[in-house]
């Protein structure tokens, strides 16, 4: 996470999710820690705990994430070291977007070389935030922001993204599915490799939901789910689907109209489950954050996208020459973001449903196969 230089400057690379509320996705307010060891802004868990929307076996004080609830009520107390951090990046994140550099500090050996994108100067950019503490405030920040630690530690930006190539389809259209061939500019016709995917429920977060024909996953509306546990299961609101995809082109499709913040993309069954789809070296996704808030992540690099809201997503991934697309569909098809994919195992369609907004749904389209 950081490195201990002369003078006791404290280099640390920090982006605004490592810093940010799971319940409101904003930057931490007044954080508070529960004993699991879990943060959140202090008047979203009261709230939370106040309409028991996150109640856990009658207990209204689960945290939200793990689901662990101590038989009493813990008090809610502002974690001071957490908000000196989010103060700090506030202050650096001001200063990159007014044109100024943050305090001068010595680079950390392995500090990444940023690129002179426009995504650079953006708040989710990765900020370098320098400030001057004892030994001991350090190993205290360490102990408390353990998992922010766990994320940084391989935050290392992977390359940019190759050049936009999109090529027209030939006139063979009659070619079998299994057949290689470059991905088509028009999503409409695509269908011929089309699949309908299905959550796979060992992955289902605690918050969401599945419906009967395991395709549309929803943030419930009530208690979190009582789930058996199994070790694939993610801590956020995060699901995977069932389908392993190792060979030939394979492309599905995703309405989000009733969905206001997510993320679709693809990943390893081997992503942590507590990582958070496109932050981590083995997953790729868009994700849509709110006006002016549309970006792609590939190997935990931010490419902010120029579009509206994008009301059905198709997803085309060529397993044999590496490439994933996302298109919008509507009227007229569009390309949204190319990257390329490598991966040692299979890969499975991913989602992630932003925040705890009960109703909110994601739904995969059943195509003419």
């Amino acid at each position: 996470m950081a490195a201990v230089c002369s003078g006791n400057a404290v280099p640390v690379w920090l982006s605004e999710d490592d810093l940010s509320c799971i319940i409101c996705q904003g930057l931490l307010d007044q954080p508070t820690t529960l004993p699991c060891g879990h943060s959140f802004c202090l008047r979203c868990l009261h709230d939370l705990w106040v309409s028991k929307r996150g109640a856990v076996d009658g207990c209204p004080w689960a945290c939200p994430i793990c689901r662990k609830g101590p038989l009493t009520k813990p008090k809610l107390h502002k974690n001071p070291l957490l908000q000196d951090l989010v103060d700090k990046y506030l202050q650096a994140a001001r200063e990159v977007e007014a044109g100024s550099e943050p305090e001068p500090a010595p680079a950390p050996r392995s500090a990444p070389q940023d690129s002179s994108s426009e995504g650079e100067h953006s708040l989710d950019s990765p900020k370098l935030v320098t400030f001057s503490i004892s030994q001991k405030k350090i190993q205290e920040i360490l102990h408390n922001l353990e998992e922010i630690q766990e994320k940084l530690q391989g935050s290392v930006p992977g390359r940019a993204p190759p050049r936009e190539r999109v090529q027209e389809m030939t006139s063979s259209l009659c070619l079998l599915p299994d057949q290689r061939r470059p991905a088509p500019r028009k999503a409409s016709h695509l269908s011929l490799w089309a699949i309908s995917p299905t959550f796979d429920l060992r992955t289902l977060s605690y918050n969401l939901e599945v419906s009967n024909n395991s395709r549309r996953v929803t943030v419930s509306r009530g208690d979190l789910h009582t789930y058996h546990w199994s070790p694939q299961r993610f801590s956020i609101s995060q699901v995977f689907c069932s389908q392993a995809l190792s060979s030939g082109q394979k492309y599905w499709e995703v309405d989000t109209r009733n969905c206001s913040h997510w993320a679709i993309g693809v990943a390893s069954w081997g992503m942590k489950r507590d990582g958070m789809l496109g932050r981590t070296m083995d997953s790729w996704c868009i994700e849509w954050r709110g006006p002016g808030q549309f970006s792609a992540w590939a190997k935990m690099k931010k490419t902010d996208l120029q579009s509206d809201l994008p009301e059905v997503v198709g997803v085309w991934l060529d397993l044999e020459s590496g490439e994933l697309a996302f298109y919008a569909v509507a009227d007229h098809e569009r390309l949204l973001y190319e990257c390329e994919v490598s991966s040692s195992s299979p890969l499975h369609p991913a989602f992630w449903l932003y925040g705890l907004s009960p109703g909110n749904y994601l739904e995969i389209k059943q195509l003419n196969t």
